[in-house]
């Protein structure tokens, strides 16, 4: 985007970052997302010295950015999911891969959590929407072999965000794509997988000490049309989930094969509407009823991804950034491809939080020219932007980590983030141990 050059700052300066630590300081004070945003789209538009109408400009530039579309393409997730639920599919898959395994102990029932988790929140491409599909259908199993509700929290957490990331076309992985230039295959196979995999180890260890301490003082309670017997799924919804199942993976397969962009999302997106109304037998009026409802309901995350756009490229004509770069080069004489990683997940991982799209292209903004400049690979660089949007929950009390403890029926807040703690300790030693040999190998 090109802004304005009537700034009041000529010269990369650190006083360009304020905007941005403005917006910081009003998330870490458990302000509006979207309110934090506009006050440090104030604030730049101060300091850059931007016209109002020089400012109408930059909103519509927004409009047709990455960030934009990526948001519009969550927005028709969400109102895929809608008709998903509508049309028994959800429930259905929930319902095969728990009769699958047939869950009789403790680490079946976390095996259920884990998949169920991952495969749900990885289609619908949201954490809350996804757990809160698949929490009431498994609980009554998690109670059957006395899983803990703080126990199951965590895992829903940390397995919903591995979905997350392992999703073809979540907003997490479009986004991460779309700022490293990287396929999606090297993308899975030297970030997401194997950080998605030490973070399970971790998630299950840390799951079974959360267990061992909460027993006997937690527990779920079911009624009868809690049980899982109530949930099967009718031949139409079988039907309905099979034909999702192959049109899905024929999109995403040709989408690979043909490397289509982050635009592609979009014409998958419809189509599986499109799908779906009709194998689930929705009449065209109530299926757009459904789709409306579940794109209003990211109205406010498309707001914060087109004003986050805004500020951040406000901060990059103040120089903020490069005024940050300039700063960290020479405070580390010469950064090196290793330090860029470092500096780039602790920044992510500890201080900010904020919507996973829009912190992923803070960080990129901050830290991806001075990666390019140190030669930092693009799939070392991914790893930082996991960790910049996955960790934080997991360090301290967030959204997201309340979110789930509310969906597993947990209110033990101690229990919960002591466990995190612990499911992150693998990631950790993987980012810090990568970014010394992963330089000398990719």
């Amino acid at each position: 985007m090109e802004l304005g050059t009537n700034a009041l700052i000529n010269s990369p300066s650190l006083w360009g970052l304020i905007p941005l630590l403005i917006y910081i300081v009003l998330i870490f004070m458990n302000q509006s997302n979207l309110m934090a945003t506009l006050v440090g789209i104030f604030a730049g538009a101060i300091i850059t010295g931007q016209s109002l109408g020089m400012m109408a400009d930059n909103f519509a530039t927004s409009l047709g950015s990455s960030v934009a579309i990526i948001g519009f393409i969550i927005m028709l997730g969400s109102g895929l999911g809608k008709l998903m639920n509508r049309s028994g599919i959800t429930k259905t898959l929930v319902y095969w891969i728990v009769k699958r395994i047939g869950v009789d102990t403790q680490s079946k029932a976390k095996l259920v959590i884990i998949i169920v988790s991952i495969v749900i929140c990885g289609l619908l491409g949201t954490l809350g929407g996804g757990n809160a599909v698949v929490a009431p259908i498994i609980i009554p199993i998690l109670a059957t072999v006395g899983i803990t509700p703080s126990a199951a929290s965590l895992i829903l957490k940390n397995a919903g965000e591995v979905g997350l990331i392992w999703g073809p076309l979540t907003g997490v992985t479009i986004m991460t794509l779309d700022v490293t230039g990287l396929s999606y295959g090297r993308f899975m196979l030297f970030a997401a997988i194997p950080f998605g995999v030490l973070w399970l180890i971790g998630t299950w260890i840390g799951a079974n000490r959360v267990q061992k301490q909460t027993v006997g003082t937690e527990s779920y309670e079911i009624t009868e049309d809690m049980k899982v017997e109530n949930n099967r799924s009718t031949k139409r919804e079988n039907i309905a989930t099979i034909v999702f199942l192959l049109s899905f993976i024929a999109l995403v397969l040709y989408g690979i094969l043909a490397k289509q962009g982050t635009s592609y999302a979009i014409l998958v997106m419809v189509v599986l509407i499109v799908v779906v109304s009709i194998v689930g037998g929705i009449k065209p009026k109530e299926a757009e009823t459904e789709v409306i409802s579940g794109v209003a309901s990211m109205a406010e995350l498309f707001l914060i991804f087109v004003t986050i756009d805004v500020l951040l490229n406000l901060v990059t004509v103040a120089g903020g950034f490069e005024a940050l770069a300039n700063f960290i080069e020479n405070a580390f004489n010469g950064i090196g491809a290793t330090s860029v990683m470092l500096i780039s997940s602790i920044t992510g991982g500890l201080g900010i939080e904020a919507a996973a799209v829009s912190e992923i292209q803070i960080i990129s903004d901050m830290f991806g020219e001075m990666a390019r400049n140190a030669k930092l690979p693009m799939e070392m660089f991914a790893i930082s932007l996991l960790a910049a949007t996955r960790l934080t929950g997991s360090i301290y009390p967030t959204s997201n980590l309340v979110g789930q403890m509310g969906i597993a029926h947990s209110s033990n807040m101690k229990k919960v983030l002591q466990g995190n703690w612990i499911s992150i300790i693998p990631v950790v030693i993987f980012i810090i141990v990568w970014a010394f040999v992963g330089v000398k190998i990719l």
